[in-house]
């Protein structure tokens, strides 16, 4: 059966948040683990109904009490580059498995129409970003498909400043659930993604034919 469109963009923005970029030890370490037993991912949700007003007003609270006061805007083909400035440091403080990317595999992502990049910009600099999709027959499902902080920025809110501004995006489209996967090694993220209202509801194994595009 022929792979269908969601299925490959999946692959190829998956692959783009995999690599073998670390110690040549671990580097071997990750590679036997997709061939032998595959990478373990936490899939987590929420639903819109489960976003109450008092965990909006909690959360824009964060948002306007962080120091770094932030301004979000959606990426252009322009800011390319940037995003891929930030996820090749952003990377180097991850425990999750990652590889330098480029602009021209930033941009086979930035192609799709359902994809929005958001980017966050702190005292003068383009600090953080988020990956946003699409998915479901009426893309009712929004999907946080990849997060990145420089490190100087990292443990300071943005990325509650990220997530708030991605909400009001997805609000607006309709969507009536939020997902995202979280690599099963990277604590931080699972308990950042957390205490912004996600819950845990299965774990996927993903194979090497699940990264290769």
């Amino acid at each position: 059966m022929p792979e269908s469109r969601s299925s490959f963009k999946q692959k190829q923005i998956r692959s783009f948040f995999l690599s073998f970029e670390k110690q040549k030890e671990k580097v071997e370490s990750i590679q036997d683990e997709i061939i032998q037993v595959g990478l373990k991912y936490i899939q987590m949700k929420l639903p819109v109904e489960n976003i109450t007003p008092e965990l909006e007003a909690k959360l824009s609270e964060k948002v306007e009490k962080n120091i770094l006061h932030a301004k979000i805007r959606e990426a252009t083909e322009n800011d390319l580059e940037s995003v891929m400035q930030i996820y090749n440091r952003a990377w180097m403080t991850s425990n999750t498995p990652f590889s330098r990317i480029t602009v021209d595999s930033l941009k086979i992502i930035y192609a799709y129409p359902e994809t929005v990049i958001l980017i966050a910009k702190a005292y003068g600099l383009d600090a953080a970003f988020i990956i946003l999709d699409f998915e479901g027959p009426n893309n009712e499902y929004g999907i946080i498909a990849g997060l990145g902080v420089l490190p100087r920025f990292q443990r300071k809110g943005l990325g509650t400043v990220l997530g708030m501004a991605s909400w009001q995006y997805l609000k607006k489209r309709g969507i009536k659930e939020l997902h995202c996967e979280v690599y099963l090694d990277n604590i931080a993220s699972h308990n950042f993604i957390k205490s912004l209202g996600f819950e845990d509801y299965e774990t996927k194994v993903y194979k090497n034919e699940d990264f290769a595009v």
